[in-house]
């Protein structure tokens, strides 16, 4: 019984730590959608970045990304950036800035709320988007982000 007693703790962290890392994107404020054409129904954090930021410019099929962003002031863009881009939105724009004063990429279209970014990514077959958790989103898939 004493062992059982001095294990819990540790289990209980354990569980914490799992449950924690597992968290779906809902959770954090956001969903991460795709045209429903997409076969892709998980991502890393990391190429979800990637997509954003144009660092890959290709889903696994070979299909051309289109990545569409939320507007600047949009809470919802405030948090994706930061929990998927891991940078704020100030960092993100200066990003952009050196990305087109060297004429090496643009930065993604925006859109001004959720049911312009579901519109876009509906009609759009290589489109991914990010709107807020509570955002209905008929006709798009919702991706798992890991």
């Amino acid at each position: 019984m004493r062992r059982r007693i001095r294990l819990a703790p540790r289990v209980a962290v354990v569980a914490l730590l799992l449950v924690g890392s597992a968290t779906p994107a809902r959770a954090q404020g956001y969903k991460v959608i795709v045209n429903a054409s997409n076969p892709t129904t998980k991502l890393s954090r990391q190429e979800v970045a990637a997509l954003f930021l144009k660092k890959t410019d290709r889903w696994s099929s070979g299909a051309a990304a289109q990545p569409i962003d939320l507007a600047e002031g949009v809470a919802t863009r405030d948090v994706f950036s930061k929990q998927v881009l891991g940078k704020s939105l100030a960092t993100v724009r200066a990003y952009w800035n050196q990305m087109v004063f060297s004429g090496r990429s643009v930065p993604p279209p925006f859109k001004p709320n959720d049911a312009d970014i579901v519109a876009y990514v509906r009609s759009t077959p290589g489109a991914i988007g990010y709107v807020s958790a509570g955002a209905e989103v008929k006709d798009v898939k919702v991706l798992v982000v890991e």
